[in-house]
């Protein structure tokens, strides 16, 4: 029977109508043994997850802000996965990986009360967007607890993998902004008005450029820590390194982020501190690599670099005098959310449900917090807020703790991670970084391996 069906099969290809349906008969033998891989191999469906994410645009489907993205396919089969090795996951949660737990559990538990305070439409997007969160925790619960264990040469290649994929990203985002490409499916209507042209901010084949920006300053975070380190083990030559800094910087500046550039001051600050380097040290080396960057968009882009020069200068001239104006209408939005609060101090308990702001006006209006641990509070109330700094306070103890290790793999993946979040979160005053679905696994991957690298070399002790 089986050669019987092969025959059959061959020969409807063969008589196909016409070249489209041939196609169609013969995806099954690609896509099936794609997913048997995927599911029954532990670690592939992670970095295939990670390659669609930053490198594939979403569909052109009229769902949700930007229609469906080809990664939730792949998420879907690492569920699928864990469910097979079920067996080989360790269920001894430690404090981090409890506070990500936790920390998911209020938020799917805040879409009850996006159903009760906001109709069953805004109840659903609540939900759709508390899961695409938990595939940021789940990625991390597989890596930390789950059955993804990595060899040394596996973390290597894949670290490389990653950072060719980000470095893709980057220059599809600079060549976007150049060129100015039509968008992909749904995206934010985020513009520069110069004297002679309106540009789209670059953002990549992301939703919107914050988005875009904040990936960039993830992967410039890593290259300043495999650039300042002083012993040997680094993922890359650091030329190859100081080459992507320089496209990664480059594609910063065009995506017209000062959220990102406080995260980055923030981190190489924190860098400093961490391997007690002088602060003239470090600030001469990020000065010359920017700088690097900077005379390159200028010799293309030479309005868009003043006006971005501008931009930031103003910012930091003008903020005490005129902070609404600065922060971009941040202020009044705060102003609104603060005000329901001192009005309703009951939903600083439990809150409204979790991303209900934007899509319902149960608060008077629909508003956009840009603050997440404001938005948390009154979507999640001092229930969610308390599990969300929770885990931000115990991420920062373990990468802390894994960027002291001896091990200078650890010690890299550690301390990459720990100046990166500790500029995440003073960025998260001026954003919604939790809603970063398509970049957030990445991250918590970084802490991940991190973390297990860390229990992995104190076992061995």
């Amino acid at each position: 029977m089986i050669p019987l069906a092969i025959g059959v099969y061959s020969a409807a290809i063969v008589l196909a109508p016409s070249m489209a349906w041939r196609a169609v008969l013969c995806a099954p033998l690609v896509l099936v043994p794609l997913v048997l891989r995927t599911v029954f191999n532990q670690k592939a469906w992670i970095l295939l997850f990670f390659a669609a994410a930053l490198l594939l645009p979403p569909l052109p489907v009229a769902l949700g802000d930007s229609g469906p993205h080809p990664a939730l396919l792949l998420a879907a089969l690492g569920m699928c996965a864990g469910l097979v090795r079920l067996r080989e996951w360790n269920f001894r949660f430690d404090a981090l990986s409890l506070a990500a737990i936790a920390l998911f559990s209020v938020l799917i538990a805040s879409v009850a009360l996006a159903a009760i305070y906001s109709d069953y439409v805004v109840a659903f997007g609540s939900l759709a967007r508390v899961l695409l969160f938990g595939i940021s925790v789940y990625t991390f619960l597989y890596v930390a607890n789950g059955p993804a264990h990595y060899t040394s040469a596996e973390i290597r290649r894949a670290t490389r993998l990653l950072f060719l994929f980000g470095c893709a990203s980057a220059l599809f985002g600079c060549l976007d902004f150049y060129y100015q490409f039509p968008a992909p499916a749904g995206y934010g209507a985020q513009f520069v008005w110069l004297d002679n042209a309106v540009l789209r901010r670059a953002q990549g084949l992301f939703y919107e450029a914050s988005t875009f920006g904040n990936l960039c300053a993830f992967f410039i975070v890593m290259v300043c820590v495999g650039l300042f380190r002083r012993d040997s083990w680094v993922p890359f030559a650091r030329k190859w390194l100081a080459a992507g800094g320089v496209l990664f910087l480059g594609g910063l500046i065009l995506s017209y982020s000062r959220a990102s550039v406080l995260n980055i001051i923030v981190a190489l600050a924190a860098y400093a501190y961490i391997q007690r380097l002088k602060i003239r040290r470090v600030l001469l080396i990020a000065a010359g690599s920017a700088g690097a960057a900077v005379a390159l968009v200028m010799a293309v882009f030479p309005n868009f670099a003043l006006s971005y020069w501008l931009r930031l200068s103003t910012s930091v001239q003008f903020f005490a005098a005129s902070p609404e104006g600065v922060l971009s209408g941040r202020v009044g939005s705060w102003r609104i959310l603060v005000d329901f609060l001192l009005h309703n101090p009951w939903h600083a308990i439990l809150g409204v449900g979790y991303k209900t702001l934007p899509y319902s006006s149960f608060i008077g209006r629909p508003v956009v917090g840009d603050n997440m641990y404001l938005s948390l509070l009154v979507e999640t109330g001092v229930v969610g807020l308390g599990a969300f700094c929770a885990f931000n306070l115990a991420a920062l103890v373990f990468a802390r703790r894994a960027a002291a290790s001896a091990d200078p793999q650890t010690a890299f993946f550690g301390k990459w991670i720990f100046c990166f979040w500790m500029g995440e979160v003073v960025q998260m005053a001026t954003g919604d970084l939790l809603t970063y679905w398509r970049v957030l696994p990445l991250y918590l991957w970084v802490l991940a391996i991190a973390v297990t690298n860390a229990r992995s070399v104190s076992r061995s002790i």
